[in-house]
């Protein structure tokens, strides 16, 4: 039996996190400084050239570290995205930080929330372990993208069953199912299918935690880092990308051996943290996006600072145990 991954949500888990939560979008209080402006205010455009889209997993919502909330709203206002999908909210990050920022958002009762300097112009969907909003970002002409935001099954996790249990990559695959993994990202592209054929008019976005590697990661040039596994045709982005779905990181990046774009994890080197065998270091967030009005400018997975492994990691400024994914479009 493979370990478990060292990161739980709750009693029902990341696969069914979203299933029964009370969809609550709406718009950001009046700002308190031009710096938190909505657009169409003093220091903020009505529309934009440039899309800035990062996803971040806030581990407990920002309860593993001291001033969780205090970190979390550093990270986004340095980076300065304009669209944020997040994951383990703990049902109330994304409307605390949005508050903060006077910005747009919705918060799932416990997984989800998204939240946006534009607009939001829909209710909010939901599909299996995702959900999305139409948000507008050009006020002028009416331009709008579908934000969605997912966190798929975590247990039992792939990367464990390669390189701990040293499976077989069709065993590695029927535990992909059994993860719940593979039955949401099929439901999500099922749900997506009408959007995805439309999105040269309205792009569309789908972002998140997977938990699961990528095909264009595990490859024959990279089997070294993946614990001597050539190319594995992992289950959950081959299904995005056969729905019409593009990696945009790997657009930017398209050498996996050069840029790994590792976001999983900076805190637990290890697999007990700072200790234990070496844990597998995977980039499982992802930017994925449909639409010819999308460009991919840059895409880069980042941390900040240079945090302590668990279980020493409550002063680290960077508040979670993801790297976050910041990914730059050209609108047009």
């Amino acid at each position: 039996m493979s370990a478990k991954r060292r990161v739980l949500l709750s009693a029902t888990g990341a696969a069914v996190a979203l299933a029964a939560t009370a969809a609550v979008a709406v718009a950001g209080p009046v700002a308190t400084s031009d710096e938190a402006a909505k657009p169409g205010e003093p220091g903020r455009p009505a529309a934009a050239s440039e899309l800035r889209v990062m996803t971040l997993n806030l581990w407990h919502g920002g309860a593993k570290v001291d001033d969780g909330l205090a970190k979390q709203l550093a990270v986004i206002k340095k980076h300065r995205p304009d669209v944020v999908g997040l994951q383990e909210t703990s049902g109330h990050s994304a409307k605390e930080i949005a508050e903060e920022l006077g910005w747009d958002h919705w918060q799932s009762d416990a997984d989800l929330g998204i939240i946006s300097r534009f607009p939001f112009t829909s209710e909010v969907e939901t599909s299996q372990a995702a959900a999305g909003v139409r948000i507008r970002i050009d006020e002028t002409t009416g331009q709008e993208v579908e934000l969605w935001t997912a966190h798929l099954g975590y247990d039992p996790y792939g990367p464990y069953d390669a390189c701990f249990d040293k499976m077989p990559v069709e065993e590695i695959f029927r535990r992909e199912a059994e993860s719940g993994r593979t039955p949401q990202a099929e439901a999500i592209a099922k749900d997506l299918a009408p959007k995805i054929a439309a999105a040269d008019e309205t792009p569309v976005l789908l972002v998140g935690d997977f938990n699961t590697p990528s095909h264009l990661d595990w490859t024959e040039a990279t089997e070294d880092s993946h614990c001597g596994y050539g190319q594995v045709d992992w289950p959950v982005t081959k299904i995005f990308e056969g729905a019409g779905l593009k990696d945009s990181f790997r657009e930017a990046n398209p050498d996996p051996a050069a840029v790994p774009g590792t976001t999983w994890s900076p805190v637990y080197p290890k697999h007990e943290g700072s200790t234990g065998a070496d844990e597998p270091q995977d980039r499982i967030d992802f930017i994925d996006y449909a639409g010819d009005k999308l460009t991919v400018k840059d895409s880069v997975s980042f941390v900040e600072g240079d945090p302590k492994p668990v279980p020493d990691q409550a002063g680290n400024a960077w508040p979670t145990d993801h790297a976050a994914v910041l990914t730059t479009f050209t609108v047009g």
